[in-house]
């Protein structure tokens, strides 16, 4: 029996590259889209290319979507300041990037439904410090209904479910699932910051330093092995 196809959102970063494990655990066979959307850390790119091909993806489509172009966020404009100390509870950080998921996740429908796909992945988090209104559950099942009306597999009762395993996970879980499920953790990007190396001071370089020290592997830590363990380029 052919195996379940899923689209996964790949960004180069641990979460969607976690939650892309855990569609082939779930037994799916999978296809990946990135973006380059005008992002400072556009090195993530490099590690969702390393990543497909590492995963055994089927396809990998990077598409250019500008939204750098109208600003509005510190990951697309380098003159606003990245956030290190994290923000306000309630309070939505400059990181966030208008629009960003309703775009991508709206093409990532359009792929899966062209490829009939089964599942559409996600790699988003409600729990990070962040509270981005894009990665909220709440997004998300409003999301399914639009997708369920706006698309023919959709009407035909048989469209793509939008899967976002790790939605309420801590950064800390999506760590030990990444180790339980050998996700080659160096080779992803998360970083905020352009460069080579993690900048290890942005907010999600932090927290992603936080999880791994207490998951017992400070190695993989921004001041340890750095974004080259486990052969990425």
């Amino acid at each position: 029996m052919p195996l379940a196809t899923a689209v996964v959102l790949l960004s180069g970063g641990l979460d969607s590259a976690t939650a892309a494990a855990l569609a082939l655990e779930a037994g799916h066979s999978l296809l990946a889209l990135s973006f380059d959307y005008g992002q400072r850390h556009r090195r993530e790119l490099a590690a969702a290319q390393w990543l497909s091909q590492h995963l055994g993806v089927a396809e990998h489509h990077t598409i250019a979507v500008n939204l750098a172009a109208w600003g509005g966020s510190a990951l697309t404009d380098p003159k606003l300041a990245l956030p290190s100390t994290g923000v306000a509870e309630g309070t939505i950080p400059p990181t966030y990037v208008p629009g960003r998921n309703t775009v991508f996740i709206a093409l990532g429908l359009s792929l899966a439904e062209a490829r009939g796909a089964e599942r559409l992945v996600l790699g988003v988090n409600a729990v990070d410090y962040s509270g981005y209104p894009d990665c909220r559950p709440d997004y998300l099942e409003a999301f399914q209904t639009l997708a369920d009306l706006a698309t023919r597999a959709g009407r035909e009762g048989h469209g793509p479910q939008l899967w976002a395993p790790l939605v309420q996970a801590s950064k800390l879980e999506i760590v030990q699932q990444a180790l339980r499920l050998g996700v080659p953790i160096g080779a992803t990007w998360s970083c905020y910051s352009g460069g080579d190396r993690p900048c290890g001071v942005c907010d999600s370089c932090r927290i992603r330093d936080a999880a791994l020290i207490e998951a017992g592997r400070p190695d993989l830590a921004s001041h340890g092995a750095g974004p080259s363990q486990g052969g990425a380029p």
